[in-house]
């Protein structure tokens, strides 16, 4: 991806600003938006007192809360907007184990919005777990993972992740949104990787290749905005999630795996992902499992037009390998 000279400078204040809060030692773990949205509404918390405040709760501070130096980076990024007499960052900066991620400030009411929160989490847990249940390499039996791809990336989460664990790995990000690819790249090089590109596809429309492994995070809900890091299509949010099952296994290699994490509304105790995912995956080319991690997330979408025969909104993981 082509960026012109400004969001290269951009980007590169963001980086460095990353890299100070890092040395800082900043961490904060990033809640749901009903969950920032109760503890923001506290009496204390309207404006910042610190940079967990600025960064992770997405307060309002006061000029002299951030260094000159921090203030200048969050200028150039582009990211730093008055709201009265006080300033508010645009972006957010989230922890997962050792590394520091860039995504979009709360509320996210942006069309371009870089989503991270407990999916994301839950995610990467999905993908940790492969990794260390997959066959450790041997002289003889070197890792199997050389193709790797990150579909709808958002802030690079799964590419990062694949990326550390099999550095001599070509692993691609992608995403619709250009905003995310951005923050991606920020997030790979604050993070020291160097194995990991970033491309704009919808899904895997744009890139060329077979991949031995292909993880995806793609949004599940019913969106009025359609908000491309939010609105899943379809019936019930399940749209997205089917496209990237339909691709992924057609461009799985031999033996490769596709790892995806989403929800599914549940109706009248049936899932349809399931349903349908077993229709798609019927017969010897392809071993496949599907667990529900959590039987009950986001509860206060039921609220929304759409959702009113749901009873629930599960996160499930679907694991797909091909046999042949």
């Amino acid at each position: 991806m082509l960026l012109d000279q400004d969001q290269r400078h951009a980007d590169e204040a963001l980086l460095q600003l990353g890299r100070r809060l890092r040395a800082d030692g900043y961490r904060f773990t990033c809640v749901t938006p009903a969950t920032q949205g109760r503890v923001n509404a506290r009496s204390e918390a309207h404006r910042a007192r610190t940079l967990r405040d600025v960064f992770g709760w997405s307060r309002p501070f006061e000029a002299s809360l951030l260094s000159a130096d921090e203030l200048e980076q969050l200028r150039i990024a582009g990211v730093l907007e008055p709201q009265g007499a006080l300033w508010r960052s645009r972006v957010r900066w989230s922890s997962l184990d050792d590394l520091l991620l860039v995504h979009s400030a709360w509320p996210t009411d942006g069309r371009d919005a870089v989503f991270f929160g407990p999916d994301s989490y839950r995610f990467a847990q999905v993908i940790q777990d492969h990794l260390r249940h997959s066959p450790q390499p041997t002289a003889h039996s070197p890792q199997r993972v050389q193709h790797a791809v990150d579909i709808g990336c958002g802030s690079g989460v799964g590419a990062l992740l694949i990326a550390r664990a099999a550095q001599h790995a070509q692993v691609t990000a992608v995403d619709i949104n250009p905003v995310a690819l951005r923050h991606t790249a920020v997030n790979a090089a604050l993070a020291g990787v160097a194995n990991v590109s970033v491309a704009l596809s919808d899904v895997l429309d744009s890139i060329a290749g077979t991949f031995d492994l292909i993880v995806a995070n793609p949004p599940y809900m019913l969106d009025a905005g359609e908000r491309a890091y939010r609105h899943g299509g379809g019936a019930l949010g399940a749209e997205l999630s089917l496209r990237i099952v339909e691709q992924a296994r057609e461009r799985l290699s031999i033996g490769g795996t596709l790892l995806l994490y989403t929800g599914v509304a549940i109706v009248e105790g049936r899932d349809a992902l399931l349903e349908a995912a077993r229709l798609r995956l019927a017969g010897p080319a392809f071993g496949w499992s599907y667990r529900e991690l959590d039987p009950d997330v986001f509860g206060e979408q039921l609220l929304e037009p759409g959702y009113e025969q749901v009873e629930r909104i599960a996160a499930v993981a679907l694991t797909v390998t091909r046999r042949g």
